[in-house]
């Protein structure tokens, strides 16, 4: 990924799913409610479906720049398709 502002959008959200994760592991520890333990569980799977989104998206933008050719990394667009459809 090559964009700094894209890079570190997904960082953002890595880092507060990690947090919401930590959150998560904390409310079953203690024996919280099933309502709130699925509820910032949630919240950690819309923050890592948002990293990868956006991973992909970035990569796709990329690729497209330069003609459906093979990016920086070796990735096509067929395969980044494939990648954005595992997300779903």
């Amino acid at each position: 990924m090559a964009d700094d502002e894209a890079r570190t959008q997904v960082l953002n959200r890595l880092r507060r799913a990690r947090g919401q994760l930590n959150a998560v592991i904390d409310m079953v520890e203690q024996e919280r409610p099933c309502k709130e333990v699925v509820t910032q569980l949630a919240a950690v799977s819309k923050a890592l479906d948002r990293a990868g989104f956006k991973i992909i998206s970035t990569n796709i933008q990329e690729c497209l720049a330069s003609d459906g050719e093979t990016g920086e990394d070796g990735i096509t667009v067929a395969e980044l398709e494939k990648l954005f459809l595992s997300l779903a």
